[in-house]
């Protein structure tokens, strides 16, 4: 009988899961306010302060749902491995930058969200994307809306079924499968983050605040045609091809470290009688 240790996901408390159904929620509000809010509304009538205030309130919502999972979830050990992950994904998003979509950091996402759990992805993802941003001097008002957007891309790996079960090339399929998807749809969400700011510069394709929901959706549907379907497309081709190139190693990898580290066994002395 195999009696080898299974590797377990980060927890989460009630606390942890209550911030982030918060941030969920807000994250929405903050993504999608030019479909939700109508024409008469104050938000629409400020289109070009809305996203400055949006990634205002992002930055401290990110940061309150990391404290509130570091505070039910994350011991000494975590953070541990949450710094060399979040290191590690942040020295690969350089490479290839400006090129194609050629973003290997979503590939390491997509598997340790699958590995250590949608808490532990949700702040990997957000730690992961600030570091790159000081890495690579992409600070701005988009960085707040990248955090969560990653947070979510990682989170939801860590959500996918079976992860006690499914093993071997189904759940390599699987994941490759959930890369695919997740990196349009992390790329269509941060369109949705710049895509107010364009205001009369492309009239074809910018947000119309004083449109109709179905018209500014043309618009948007446009917009995410003319910009970003190939850089999408690239990053969903190297997100497919690196897991299932290296995603079998990764796991195993991962779920090693993380038996040894055993987040949720406390750190207990031992004392020898002389």
């Amino acid at each position: 009988m195999n009696t080898q240790k299974q590797a377990r996901a980060v927890r989460l408390g009630p606390r942890s899961v209550a911030a982030l159904a918060l941030a969920g929620a807000v994250g929405v509000a903050a993504f999608g306010w030019p479909f939700l809010a109508p024409p008469s509304s104050r938000i629409s009538a400020h289109a070009q302060d809305a996203p400055w205030l949006f990634a205002g309130l992002l930055v401290l919502l990110v940061a309150v749902v990391g404290a509130a999972i570091s505070e039910s979830g994350l011991g000494p050990k975590a953070v541990a491995m949450l710094g060399v992950l979040a290191a590690t994904g942040a020295a690969l998003r350089p490479i290839g930058a400006g090129t194609a979509g050629i973003e290997p950091m979503f590939f390491l996402m997509v598997l340790s969200g699958r590995v250590l759990g949608p808490g532990f992805g949700f702040v990997l993802g957000s730690v992961t994307m600030f570091a790159s941003a000081l890495l690579t001097g992409g600070v701005g008002p988009w960085m707040p809306f990248q955090m969560l957007a990653m947070g979510w891309f990682a989170m939801g790996a860590g959500l996918l079924p079976g992860p006690d079960l499914l093993r071997g090339r189904a759940e390599v399929a699987m994941l490759a499968a959930y890369g695919f998807l997740a990196a349009f749809a992390y790329g269509t969400v941060m369109n949705l983050a710049g895509w107010p700011f364009m205001g009369a510069l492309a009239s074809n394709v910018a947000f119309d605040p004083q449109a109709a929901v179905a018209a500014n959706l043309a618009r948007f549907f446009a917009y995410c045609l003319a910009t970003s379907l190939g850089w999408d497309l690239g990053r969903a081709v190297v997100t497919v091809v690196l897991t299932l190139l290296l995603g079998p190693a990764v796991l195993r990898a991962l779920r090693r470290a993380t038996r040894r580290a055993a987040f949720e066994t406390p750190v207990t002395f031992e004392t020898h009688a002389t």
